[in-house]
């Protein structure tokens, strides 16, 4: 360039710089591009790029499945097929519709009129059938129709068939719960629709979505419930089995646990297939186990003797007097089945008398009558998770008749639900307390994690403890020979029950229907350690309509298979005497023999040998004892004492102990037996209270007042020269009663009578029981 004149160079050097500045405004320019692409716009660039590849797939959630309380499937969903098509794309092809139609309805056996006018919209998707079978499916592609295809949709399955139908309910043909837990817990099982993003091919088609791999993610909650299904099949089968026996209308069973108020079992009848609903009328389709209320008859007799013993009304030993089977109140008259005359509120339970009942319930008084009624639940939903309960009818006191106190105290004149029945009488089985039910016990999400749970929950103490095991006590005499229920007595296990037996109110006429009635057994099983609670309600018996007859046989055999399953141990006492002379016979061995050893007449048992146990043997029973003398004792101090001798013992009758043999003080071989007749006392009547309604005062005043006979027979037997005890005066002031100022008791006084009355109680359960006490004399021996 140095032979170039200068002019030339200075151009050449300015074109080098020229084009030195293009290139760096052209990369600039591709830089600013760049940042313009890659950082201003690329939010809006990225949001199209996607919709040309991505698309949002909403999902339908799986329904979630129910299980029983051992993890067995009620209700489950399953995967099947369906029938849609395109209507645009079917004419596209030149198809005629009325064609296609024609088709379809010959192999899905659909009205061909119904697809040809649904192939004739103007729209992109129609349904042809639903959850159609694998057959129906290969033979529509068979076809080749354009336009028609088939997709995946979730079906309700319900593998055994009617078992608990009335429990799980149902859904529609969309996986909506229709009725029972379904419909109850709908929001928990059907889950939430989500839209998820998935990748797509040119044609539309998805190709690929991480979420749709995991197919938990759109699964809904699972349920297990308290319900055991094979208690459940064994109440069903009864059921339908009693039914058909007395040719009844309908019926319902509820098996409770009492102390955590889980539902073991709800049966009704007539039954219905969840999976083929809409082939039953809706009337099979009730579950008359909370939906329909009937009057309880005598099975209310429990609880208003339980709160009369509650409020101090009345006592165990208490004659009340049944008029002989008839009485007048206000212009009615009640009637008894037999001609009692005076009956202890056990008998009256184990006789079912709707007189003793009805003065018993005067005696408390209306407003006593009706809030322990509410106290045992009856009146107000027991907030069960079913849909459609009844809470049932207990009118206000204020709003009651003259004749209303006495016809509600034997369970005329309210209205319940099976339900309300078993949890009240789970409330005397379990020591008066009143629990929630439990229907549901635990919610999990779909990784089987629990999400919620069902604990127990007490809702109140109905009455207290002491009087609800005294009423379970009174209660095991209406299993018994004499009782109106002997058909519910379980072998081997002591049974607490109550028959019901109630005509059904007639809504046309008035009144009550002569030939339709309602019978119920309710009892629990065993007596001193409850594991189950069975309320039995048949509506309508033709066959018999006597509770005893119609409903306690169900009860026998369903308690017999609910305690075979559950795996209780029979009892062979059946009783808790049983257990207390056992313990006390065998404290008295032990005693004997540390006496032996210290005084050196024997050696203990374990240092003897086979032959000195059986010479030891020999002698013990040619020993002879000094009988004590029982006259005037209850059964359970009878009972105990005897046996303390190693002495058998065999009882009859019930009561206080009028005569004996030998008598007391004489001798008798070691291991002999004495035999004792018990009766029931014999009170003078004491002058009772006014009351502050007259018809109550009235009919309160046949009730014998027999305050501490037995403690007073037990301190001064018959031909002691005892003196008998004076009743305590009594004045009204303030419309309650007082003792007088001059008889008034000191503080030392007054523990004594406490403890006299812990001693009285005490043997007021014996005497309620007594009538038991054979048994386990026989069974013992």
């Amino acid at each position: 360039m140095n032979n170039l004149p200068p002019r030339r160079i200075a151009w050449i050097r300015l074109r080098i710089a020229l084009l030195a500045l293009l290139l760096f405004a052209g990369a600039g320019a591709v830089v600013y591009r760049a940042w313009d692409l890659q950082v201003r716009d690329s939010e809006e660039l990225r949001k199209m790029a996607e919709k040309q590849y991505l698309r949002n797939i909403r999902l339908a959630p799986k329904r979630g499945s129910i299980y029983d309380r051992n993890g067995a499937e009620m209700a489950v969903s399953v995967d099947v097929d369906s029938v849609w098509a395109n209507p645009l794309k079917l004419r596209q092809a030149k198809w005629s519709p009325a064609e296609a139609a024609r088709r379809l309805a010959s192999v899905l056996k659909v009205d061909e009129k119904v697809i040809a006018k649904r192939l004739a919209y103007d729209k992109h998707f129609v349904w042809i059938k639903r959850q159609v079978t694998p057959h129906q499916v290969k033979q529509v592609c068979l076809l080749e129709i354009p336009g028609v295809e088939v997709l995946q949709e979730a079906r309700r399955f319900y593998p055994n068939r009617e078992l608990a139908a009335h429990v799980l309910g149902f859904v529609n043909i969309d996986g909506v719960g229709i009725e029972g837990l379904e419909f109850a817990y709908e929001d928990r099982l059907h889950g939430s629709f989500d839209s998820v993003p998935a990748i797509r091919d040119r044609r539309g088609r998805v190709v690929f979505s991480e979420q749709l791999l995991d197919q938990r993610a759109a699964q809904g909650d699972d349920l297990y419930l308290t319900i055991d299904k094979s208690i459940q099949r064994a109440a069903e089968r009864e059921l339908e089995l009693t039914i058909r026996t007395f040719e009844a209308r309908a019926g319902s069973v509820v098996v409770l646990d009492p102390l955590s108020g889980e539902i073991l079992a709800m049966a009704n009848y007539p039954i219905f297939n969840p999976n083929h609903f809409e082939d039953y009328p809706q009337l099979h389709r009730r579950n008359r186990a909370v939906t329909d209320r009937f009057e309880p008859g005598s099975t209310t007799k429990i609880f208003t003797v339980a709160g009369a013993l509650a409020k101090g009304a009345i006592r165990p030993d208490q004659l009340i007097d049944c008029e002989k089977g008839v009485i007048q109140v206000a212009e009615n008259w009640i009637h008894d089945t037999r001609k009692w005359e005076m009956l202890t509120p056990a008998q009256i339970l184990t006789y079912s008398s709707n007189i003793g009942a009805a003065k018993i319930g005067l005696s408390m008084g209306r407003a006593s009558l009706f809030r322990t009624l509410r106290r045992f639940g009856f009146g107000q939903p027991s907030d069960i998770e079913l849909p459609g309960e009844t809470s049932g009818i207990l009118p206000h006191y204020k709003r009651w008749y003259e004749m209303d106190a006495a016809t509600i105290s034997f369970g005329q004149g309210l209205s319940v639900n099976t339900v309300q029945l078993a949890l009240a009488m789970g409330a005397i089985a379990n020591r008066g307390r009143l629990m929630k039910p439990i229907l549901v016990k635990r919610i999990a999400d779909a990784r089987g994690q629990t999400v919620e749970e069902s604990l127990p929950q007490i809702r109140r103490q109905a009455v207290p403890a002491w009087d609800a095991e005294l009423i379970g006590d009174m209660l095991t005499g209406v299993t018994e020979k004499e009782g109106t229920a002997e058909e519910a007595a379980i072998d081997d296990y002591l049974v607490a029950g109550k028959t019901g037996t109630a005509q059904k109110a007639d809504y046309i006429n008035g009144g009550y229907a002569k030939d339709q009635w309602i019978a119920s057994f309710i009892g629990f099983v065993p007596l001193q350690h409850p594991r189950v609670v069975i309320a039995v309600v048949i509506d309508e018996p033709i066959i018999a309509h006597q509770g005893g007859t119609v409903a306690a046989p169900l009860f026998r055999r369903l308690g017999r298979a609910t305690l075979r399953h559950l795996g209780v141990p029979p009892d062979s006492s059946a009783n808790a005497l049983a257990e207390y002379v056992r313990r006390r016979r065998e404290q008295a061995r032990q005693s004997a023999e540390a006496a032996r050893v210290e005084s050196g007449d024997g050696r203990s048992a374990e240092s003897a040998g086979p032959g000195n146990r059986s010479e030891r043997a020999a002698s013990a029973s040619e020993e002879r004892v000094i009988v004590p003398n029982l006259i005037g004792k209850n059964a359970r101090a009878a009972l105990g004492e005897i046996r303390e001798l190693d002495l058998a013992i065999r009882l009859k009758g019930s009561g206080l102990v009028a005569y004996q043999k030998p008598a007391g003080g004489e001798s008798l071989a070691r291991g002999g037996t004495v035999q004792v007749q018990l009766k029931p006392p014999v009170y003078e009547r004491e002058p009772s209270d006014v009351a502050d309604n007259p018809l109550e005062s009235s009919v309160a005043t046949s009730i014998k007042d027999t305050a501490g006979a037995q403690v007073n027979a037990r301190h001064h037997p018959p031909g002691t020269g005892g003196a008998s005890r004076t009743p305590i005066s009594k004045q009204r002031a303030g419309g309650r009663t007082r003792v007088s100022p001059e008889r008034e008791p000191t503080k030392a006084t007054a523990a004594g009578a406490a403890a006299d009355r812990r001693e009285k109680r005490f043997a007021e359960l014996a005497t309620a029981a007594s009538r038991l006490v054979t048994r386990v004399v026989k069974e013992s021996d």
